[in-house]
């Protein structure tokens, strides 16, 4: 993505297309969210604090999430969430700590509610050889009724950043990670990726939207688990 475009992400509930910047306006008035909400206050769940969190990749803030999570669920369940949406690839160790790397773990077992104050960052480490590394904060609270029976719904995601293949300028479709390796944008369209001659660190990879795209064979689903 070009320095100093900003990124663009979709509405989970209405599917508008809106800039990362306008992402906490847009779900305060989206109608169909409203709906949503409206429908589940008026089911038997219990009432209970709801955590909007902004999750971004530390190196490639234009990999972005934006979450409700019920307080009561636990950092396990956001482990989990994230593996399946973002960084699943060989079942790598992972970790929650507060002040990235160096900073103290926090238990998987820790709930939400007593995780985090309003603006406190958490970072997330996944697999620590080929790492990925997602920064996590809080952007408000609600009380109210679940939208789902999960702990976790999806609100908004960035749109996948435009990549042009580097040999002739179409959409890539794919990614080599040689390329990636000697500081190069390693994306093909289909046609380069047929003769693209690097083949030290296996086949082209396909582009999906997710920052861990390229590192250690990562080929998705980089799609919501529920």
């Amino acid at each position: 993505m070009p320095r100093g475009k900003q990124s663009k992400g979709s509405c989970g509930y209405c599917e508008t297309e809106f800039t990362k910047g306008g992402v906490t306006k847009h779900l305060s008035a989206c109608p169909q969210r409203r709906i949503v909400i409206e429908k589940a206050e008026q089911g038997k769940a219990k009432k209970e604090t709801l955590v909007h969190l902004r999750v971004q990749d530390a190196w490639q803030p234009y990999y972005w999430l934006d979450l409700e999570m019920r307080g009561s669920g636990t950092l396990k369940d956001l482990d989990s969430y994230l593996r399946h949406i973002w960084l699943e690839c060989c079942g790598h160790m992972s970790q929650f700590s507060f002040g990235g790397w160096r900073g103290e773990e926090i238990s998987m077992r820790r709930k939400i509610h007593e995780v985090f104050l309003e603006g406190d960052e958490l970072t997330h480490i996944y697999d620590f050889g080929t790492s990925s590394e997602t920064l996590i904060k809080v952007v408000g609270t609600r009380e109210g009724k679940p939208a789902t029976a999960r702990p976790i719904a999806l609100m908004a995601r960035n749109v996948p950043p435009e990549s042009a293949c580097m040999e002739c300028g179409r959409p890539a479709a794919w990614t080599c990670v040689e390329c990636l390796e000697e500081d190069l944008t390693g994306a093909l369209c289909a046609e380069h990726a047929r003769t693209h001659p690097h083949d030290d660190y296996g086949e082209p990879l396909p582009v999906v939207n997710s920052p861990r795209m390229g590192l250690c064979g990562y080929t998705g689903p980089a799609e919501p688990p529920y």
